[in-house]
């Protein structure tokens, strides 16, 4: 057994923290896989770092281990912000990898879910020898990678909820115009949002007002998206029409269609030809069909979904409780009217006392408008 060094808590959570800021920058690009980190140090110094890419490339540790420059680094520690994998899936186990690298000593901010980890990684290094310890910053990493961690536990994707809305607090005046409250800043912003999620979905209510694409369109940015989004629309009881953005770009750009069974067959073949891909729900009350319809998702491996739609459909996720973040673009305007549209529907809460509470977690300026990303 290796012998080294021991560190105090300061020095452990010191590199723990850049393992997590270096897993963040997987987000957009590494799902269906969890964001992951790695740090390899030896007597205060790192000796290597890296963090998991892209779905199906290295790993953290593989990326730590080949920027240290050796395969041999005993009396070394690893600090990974995840447990590491102990199953051959695209790439072979990274508990192995360590074992072989001659690592002494492996922290570990949590241990991972996933079936075919959950404390097997963990197993796998103690009984090599190695020492193991965990939950240092246990609390950062589950928030870094709570979308993930949803899809694993509860089969469901992580629910992003955006909306543009004026200084009082409209998304459209009391005629329904809408274009645009917020500035090019912004709308660019949302773009950057589409390209690393999984699905941006909405309602026919948008689709009939607002005849969109739903495509990341990163204009001048020189950005390459990490992925190209399905566009989801729940249609419990009609359909996007056949010259919609939509249905003329389903053979291009996936379209996913979530129907009930009052819709005709001919309506749902026509969409099929066209491209769509139909999910039919037999659950009519909201509720249940939002339920069943998220866990379809789910299955499918969506770890993040975007949702662009209007006060009916916000509202419905909202009273379902399947909303867990939300991203407010607020223009420097007012338009008044107490006709004009507000960003949530649904029933809501009768008293403040009962309303849903939100955590403030970022700040953001695009000239003058103001971004708000809260928490549920």
């Amino acid at each position: 057994m290796n012998n080294p060094i021991a560190l105090d808590d300061a020095t452990d959570e010191h590199f723990m923290r850049r393992a997590l800021e270096l897993a963040k920058k997987g987000e957009g690009a590494v799902e269906p896989n969890p964001m992951v980190g790695c740090v390899i140090a030896r007597d205060g110094s790192v000796l290597g770092e890296g963090y998991h890419r892209r779905f199906g490339g290295d790993h953290a540790e593989v990326e730590a281990i080949r920027s240290s420059g050796t395969s041999r680094l005993e009396n070394a520690t690893a600090y990974v912000s995840l447990e590491p994998c102990c199953h051959h899936g695209k790439t072979p186990p990274c508990s192995e990898t360590l074992i072989q690298a001659g690592v002494g000593r492996v922290v570990i901010a949590m241990e991972d879910p996933f079936p075919k980890v959950a404390g097997g990684g963990v197993n796998h290094l103690k009984n090599a020898g190695l020492e193991v310890t965990t939950n240092v910053l246990r609390d950062h990493a589950v928030k870094l990678n709570s979308p993930y961690l949803k899809r694993v536990i509860h089969g469901k994707p992580w629910i992003i909820a955006k909306w543009a809305m004026t200084a009082d607090g409209k998304i459209a005046t009391h005629t329904g115009d809408s274009q645009w409250i917020t500035n090019e800043e912004s709308r660019q912003d949302v773009h950057r949002t589409r390209a690393r999620v999984d699905g941006v979905l909405t309602g026919m209510g948008t689709v009939r007002s607002d005849n969109p694409t739903l495509n990341a369109r990163l204009v001048g940015q020189g950005v390459n998206a990490p992925r190209t989004a399905e566009r989801i629309v729940f249609c419990k009881s009609t359909l996007p029409n056949a010259s919609s953005n939509l249905m003329r770009t389903a053979k291009d750009i996936p379209l996913q269609l979530f129907t009930s069974p009052v819709l005709q067959e001919i309506e749902i073949q026509e969409a099929e030809k066209m491209g769509a891909t139909i999910h039919r729900i037999q659950e009519t009350e909201s509720t249940r069909f939002i339920d069943s319809a998220l866990q379809s998702l789910g299955q499918q491996e969506m770890t993040n979904v975007l949702v662009e739609a209007g006060g009916e459909l916000l509202g419905s996720l909202s009273d379902a409780g399947s909303i867990d973040e939300i991203h407010v673009y607020l223009g420097s305007m007012v338009v008044g009217n107490q006709e004009a549209l507000s960003p949530l529907g649904g029933k809501g809460s009768a008293e403040i006392q009962h309303a849903t509470r939100l955590q403030l977690e970022e700040v953001k300026t695009f000239g003058d408008n103001i971004k708000l990303t809260y928490r549920v």
